[in-house]
């Protein structure tokens, strides 16, 4: 068996979400804590909160997997940017509480030509400022495809962060099909070698949720370019032999590809199919 969604809009509140996600066919979903765009976060109705709990267990939901806003950029060069990336996260994870014991990802960020050896140790700040003791919520290192100077572009620097991050217990990583391909881990021609590898270098215990997504590039093209499952150079039979392999059974999976709700609704059933 398999928890599968995509992501969702959280413009009805989160009860909505969770029912938008079932008739989608789906038993987790994904969705953005502020502005994907910018940096407004909308107020958390404790009561429509836990009528969403209340929801996911009745239909026996997997984790959640919600995401930070991509212009979060906790290891920026301007201090004014580093700063407000910084009280973006905190307050994102202080959230997060009231849906408890499920997952927050975000992208680590980018150091605008300051090198990863300046920006992981800016990373590993800002989680150990904001993640919370005795937090339910488990914060995930989003694998990267190595677009213009994003960190996180191969399994070491992930493993770097992880490393500088005081109470890591709480800290997973998300690996994305789309991103790992574009950034030269060969998960069709070599998919057990890139788990091999991906479980010596940062160690599968780690590893807590999938986006599953197609990519518009040739193997290593480090473009981060998303496509429709089956549309892409990973393809439909590459992308069935990573969903269905034993060693990712059990994670949460989230689509990431350009649809609609029938698209996704359809992409939803294709991969359950697989099981």
């Amino acid at each position: 068996m398999i928890n599968i969604g995509c992501h969702l809009s959280t413009s009805g509140g989160f009860l909505a979400m969770a029912k938008h996600a079932s008739e989608l066919g789906a038993d987790t979903f994904a969705f953005f804590t502020r502005n994907p765009r910018g940096g407004a976060a909308k107020e958390v109705d404790p009561a429509d909160a836990e009528a969403m709990m209340e929801y996911l267990r009745e239909h026996n939901f997997g984790k959640l997997v919600a995401h930070g806003a991509y212009t979060m950029n906790i290891c920026a060069e301007k201090m004014n940017v580093r700063e407000f990336a910084w009280q973006a996260l905190k307050d994102d994870i202080k959230r997060m509480e009231m849906i408890p014991g499920n997952y927050y990802n975000f992208h680590p960020g980018s150091h605008v030509g300051q090198g990863p050896e300046v920006a992981i140790p800016l990373i590993a700040r800002a989680l150990n400022e904001a993640m919370i003791p005795d937090q339910s919520t488990t914060v995930l290192l989003e694998c990267m495809a190595g677009k213009g100077s994003e960190v996180g572009r191969n399994f070491e620097e992930i493993r770097a962060i992880i490393d500088k991050v005081e109470n890591n217990d709480k800290l997973g990583v998300c690996m994305d099909s789309c991103h790992i391909w574009d950034g030269g881990y060969d998960i069709v021609g070599e998919l057990d070698k890139v788990l091999w590898e991906f479980d010596d270098v940062i160690g599968l215990d780690r590893l807590k949720a999938i986006h599953i997504n197609d990519s518009m590039n040739e193997l290593g093209a480090a473009k981060d370019r998303h496509a429709k499952i089956g549309e892409g150079k990973i393809g439909l039979e590459g992308l069935k032999a990573f969903a269905t392999h034993p060693k990712l059974a059990g994670k949460p999976f989230i689509l990431e590809t350009p649809n609609d709700d029938e698209g996704y609704a359809r992409e939803i059933a294709l991969i359950r199919s697989w099981f």
